[in-house]
């Protein structure tokens, strides 16, 4: 399970020379107080723009034009950058939830803990602590590993051949204890099922890397799951249902096979299942 958590993510800023406003999503933490973000609109952030954030409580310059409308940002401030940003960010929901939550928890799993992701792993938002519980009781081990949810995975593939598909860079972590466990689990025989896709991309990060053994480790991972892909580590998996054209329907297509896949969207559809973020999952095995 990832338990990754939700930043408030999500900036609204006044370029101090003109007045014009703009909007700062946060994706990666890059190094000290410089983060690949981005930008809305895109135009109003050229290299050498100063942004101001609540009155002059943060500011920003950009430093660096990405593409897709992405900036690299470096921030100042005085004080603890987090807490700065609990005061002056909002909760960066998916652009199909229309209305704010009532409770932002609704958008954290119960098992979240290390604050860096952009978009919740959302297969996690299924499990109450009461569930966690009872799966505990049934004898099955539960572990964590952290992955920081960029929203280069929700990106759709426009290209023609997806071989030439480029996935963003994400940061991954498995502590020894957690390797550990996994073996252990392994070795007597056990499945490995991750919660979500985040949860799979982590551990067949490490799994490709260290030709199928599980071993403590941490890094970024743009790792692209597609049909044709050697699983190493996962043996089943909880999903929610994925926007089309995504890297994460092909991820799930790589395990299942895509007439298999297909077959089940159509299964959902025609039965109104929920998808997406607040939506239904699957248990593929």
């Amino acid at each position: 399970m990832n338990d990754s958590r939700v930043m408030p993510a999500r900036l609204y800023g006044v370029k101090p020379e003109t007045g014009g406003h703009v909007e700062v999503l946060l994706l990666n933490n890059t190094d000290g107080d410089n983060w690949e973000t981005l930008v809305k609109p895109a135009k109003r952030a050229k290299v050498g723009t100063e942004i101001s954030f609540g009155d002059g409580k943060l500011t920003a310059t950009v430093t660096e034009e990405l593409e897709h409308g992405g900036r690299m940002i470096e921030f100042h401030y005085d004080g603890i950058f987090m807490e700065i940003l609990d005061q002056l960010g909002e909760m960066p929901l998916p652009p199909y939830i229309k209305e704010k939550l009532d409770d932002p928890e609704m958008y954290q799993t119960v098992y979240s803990r290390e604050i860096g992701s952009a978009a919740a792993p959302t297969a996690g938002l299924h499990f109450t602590r009461e569930l966690l519980k009872k799966i505990e009781e049934k004898g099955v081990k539960l572990v964590y590993l952290t992955l920081h949810v960029g929203l280069g995975t929700f990106r759709p593939v426009s290209e023609e051949n997806i071989e030439d598909h480029k996935m963003h860079s994400e940061f991954y972590r498995l502590t020894e204890d957690a390797a550990k466990t996994l073996n252990e689990v392994k070795a007597n025989g056990g499945r490995i099922v991750a919660t979500g896709t985040t949860s799979i991309r982590t551990l067949e990060t490490i799994g490709t890397k260290f030709n199928g053994e599980i071993r403590a480790d941490s890094g970024w991972t743009d790792i692209f799951i597609k049909p044709g892909y050697k699983w190493q580590v996962v043996d089943a998996f909880i999903t929610n249902f994925h926007l089309p054209k995504s890297t994460l329907v092909m991820l799930v297509a790589s395990f299942t096979g895509r007439e298999n896949i297909l077959n089940a969207y159509r299964h959902a559809v025609s039965e109104k299942y929920r998808f997406f973020s607040f939506g239904d999952a699957m248990f593929i095995y």
